[in-house]
This record gives C-alpha cells, structure tokens and sequence, in this order.
C-alpha cells in the first residue's frame, strides 16, 4: 500500500488542481497543480480556512459561493458528489473559469471527516464554446439584414410543425415579398437596394412580437413564423405589417423611396410539410403581387 508521501507526490504529478479540506473546512493538503492554477503556494493556504474567501469562487449567477452555497460544505453535510463550474480569483487579479468537482471523505468507520476539491481551468473549453457560437451564428445568420436565413427559417418551421402534431399549438406563416424591388435596384443601384432590404427587415421585425421569427428566405423575400395565433389575428398581423412598410418611407442620400410589400398568409396544419406549407404560404404572396400588389392573400 503507497505511503502518504508517495500519494502526495502523485497528487502533485496532476494538472488538477486537488486540495482537502475538514469537516470546519479548515484546507489540509494544496497540491502543486492548485499552486499553478491559483498562483498561491500550499504554504500560503494550508492551514487557512476556505469559507476566508481566499479564491472567491463565482459561480454563474454571480453569487459567491465560497460564503453562501460553498459545494464543499455540500459534499460534508449531504455526504454527496458535487460538479460545478465557476471562476476564481488568482493571486493575481484575473479571474479563472474552473470546472469544479467535490466528493465527501470518509474514514473507515464511513463517518464523513471532510471533502476532497478538484478543479481544472476549462478557459480554452470556454473559448472553443464562444468560437463554436461564432461559427453557428454565422451558419443560421443573413449577412445583409442580419435576420435569420432560410436554413434557420427552415429548421423553425419544422419545430413549429411538431409543435402542432404534437401539442396542438396554432403557428401562422407568412411570405412577404418587397414590392417592385428590381426597379429600386436599377434607379439607385445595388448599394441602395442592399440599404432598402435592410430597413424592410427591421420594419418587419419591429412589427411583430419578440418570439416571433422574420427571416430572410432569399433575394427580397422574408418568413415570418408566428406562433399562438387564430386565422383573424394572422391576417391582421400580415396588414399591420404591411401598412408598417408603406407609411414609412426609406430615407437613402437624394431621395425618400416608399415601399411596399406583398404577402401570402396560412396556418400550420398538421399534415403539412415545411415544404407544403411554404410552398402555400408561396402561391398566395403571388396571388397578391398578381392582384395589383400591397396586399395580403390568406388561405
């Protein structure tokens, strides 16, 4: 069997950070990755009390735990395996974001007599999660208008079609099309056409309520997904929001551009496809451009 030196040894050969405390949580073993992941020596911390707020342990919320919900005192009352993740302050000054796991240590008698900490600095996990975001962000984001983009579009309409299977939830989709949009490029150029689908995306978005979802579905047609309406407040939504369009011209250097906007509006049925009900949502934006334009066909 190791002795204690030869465990505390191959404690120290850890990246861990790995430290004991009593049942008063007075700290009884540091080991050196502990030193490396806080920057104090165990000389300076064994012997100190750990709710003396050394390390001040943050956890998401904001709370400081090494005070009021400390997981070791957790581990020693309950007698339970704690994982957390939080920062702490090094000796330094920055802030480190640890995952954090505790465990209760028993004698041989299985009497709880403390609990063991051992933490690890995920700051490269963190930042590989933030990239991963970046990068999702980017995959499921319109580049002009920022609005989500037909992929994420996409994905939201099949979510609200199971919602409908499953849960009987009533979700509307509209397809709105901007109005004589090619003129608008050819009058003033790309550059004001890219600005004209900018501002009709916020018009659109401002107009509904925030759980809603606009997105760009190509060119200058845009989705709106709406959920918990009937057939009457739909049809109403899809006037608001082209009377939103039409009132508010679009001020670009040398000239104020009105806009308008033709839509098709439906209902989520629950035998549809995303794509049954896209393409219907689709036909009736055409039925409206086709019947003289700023209108909204439902069906």
């Amino acid at each position: 069997m190791p002795d204690a030196e030869f465990r505390a040894r191959l404690l120290d050969c850890l990246y861990d950070g790995v430290y004991f405390v009593d049942r008063d949580r007075k700290i009884a073993y540091w080991n050196r990755g502990a030193e490396e992941l806080t920057g104090y020596k165990a000389e300076e911390v064994v012997g100190t009390h750990c709710h003396d707020d050394l390390l001040m342990h943050i956890d998401g919320t904001g709370r400081h735990l090494c005070k009021s919900g400390c997981p070791l005192v957790d581990a020693i009352t309950r007698g339970c395996r704690l994982e957390h993740e939080l920062t702490l302050r090094h000796k330094s000054g920055h802030r480190v974001p640890l995952r954090v796991r505790v465990a209760p240590i028993r004698n041989e008698q299985g009497e709880i007599i403390g609990a063991v900490e051992v933490f690890s600095d995920v700051t490269h996990l963190k930042a590989m999660e933030r990239r991963a975001g970046e990068m999702e962000n980017l995959a499921f984001r319109d580049v002009l208008t920022s609005l989500p983009n037909r992929r994420f579009s996409s994905l939201k309409v099949e979510q609200a079609l199971d919602e409908v299977r499953q849960f009987g939830r009533q979700y509307g989709l509209m397809m709105v099309d901007v109005d004589h949009f090619k003129q608008v490029n050819d009058q003033w150029g790309h550059l004001t056409g890219d600005e004209v689908l900018r501002v009709a995306a916020l018009m659109l978005t401002e107009t509904v309520r925030p759980p809603d979802i606009v997105g760009r579905w190509g060119g200058e047609e845009f989705l709106i997904l709406v959920a918990d309406v009937t057939p009457e407040s739909l049809l109403n939504l899809a006037n608001r929001c082209r009377k939103f369009v039409s009132d508010r011209p679009v001020l670009v250097p040398g000239a104020s551009i009105r806009l308008t906007i033709s839509a098709g509006a439906t209902l989520l049925h629950a035998g549809d496809t995303a794509e049954a009900v896209v393409q219907r949502a689709d036909l009736l934006m055409y039925q409206s451009k086709s019947r003289g334009r700023d209108q909204v066909q439902f069906g």
